[in-house]
């Protein structure tokens, strides 16, 4: 019988989940995330991270996004879709991404703003990658090197048949470009400050330019100004 290898990947994120839910005491919270659950575990980092509400009933958020307005352009009201084939997603669709897709490695939560922002917090499980590295020209290290770690994978010269075969849906051509293979491409979840940053929704649309499986993606619109108001844990890098 041939010896199966283990995914020694997804084996290790298991251990470190399971050994962080064995050192967490539970407990009973007046604040939950939902009827159902008091709070989650996810891996920020390779580090086992409790996601939870704030309990302090009167807290208040202050800082930047206390804010209510902001100069309109650049921070204009978001619409609710930044593509009619993306999803746009809760933070319920957030906390089961996180003990789903995030721990067995099938997908990313991206902090899709730029590091100035990213550094004043983010969310736990997310990656930054900011817009304009999407943008950027397609040759650029930046650009392969982010798409690397979202499961594409850059193409060298691709034959006229292989193009042919490709273009009638074989090979997983629909899943492919003259530059790019997204066939092992990555659910991503993309992120920004909120209903007024329009970060992610550029994000979004420089992967779909690049041939990014829309079904693969996901747009949080709520993004950190939600994230706040909620009183949901924040990570400082």
């Amino acid at each position: 019988m041939p010896m199966v290898s283990p995914n020694w990947n997804a084996l290790g994120q298991w251990l470190i989940l399971s050994l962080g839910l064995f050192s967490l005491t539970a407990q009973a919270l007046d604040v939950k995330l939902d009827a159902n659950r008091d709070y989650i575990e996810t891996i920020h980092e390779g580090q086992v991270v409790k996601v939870e509400r704030i309990q302090d009933t009167k807290h208040k958020i202050t800082g930047s996004f206390a804010k209510t307005s902001r100069q309109c352009p650049p921070f204009c009201i978001q619409p609710t879709y930044v593509n009619p084939q993306i999803e746009t997603v809760s933070e319920i669709d957030i906390f089961d991404f996180m003990e789903n897709e995030l721990i067995d490695g099938t997908g990313v939560l991206i902090d899709a703003r730029v590091p100035s922002w990213h550094k004043k917090g983010t969310i736990p499980g997310s990656i930054n990658i900011p817009f304009t590295v999407f943008e950027a020209d397609k040759n650029d290290p930046k650009l392969e090197d982010a798409l690397y770690r979202l499961g594409v994978r850059k193409r060298g010269q691709v034959g006229g048949m292989t193009r042919l075969l490709e273009s009638f849906g074989l090979m997983n051509g629909d899943l492919k470009t003259d530059d790019w293979d997204f066939s092992q491409a990555k659910k991503l979840i993309l992120w920004c400050n909120g209903m007024w940053c329009g970060q992610s929704p550029r994000a979004i649309r420089a992967l779909i330019k690049l041939g990014y499986p829309t079904e693969q993606l996901k747009y949080y619109r709520g993004g950190m100004q939600s994230w706040q108001i909620l009183g949901l844990t924040t990570i400082v890098p």
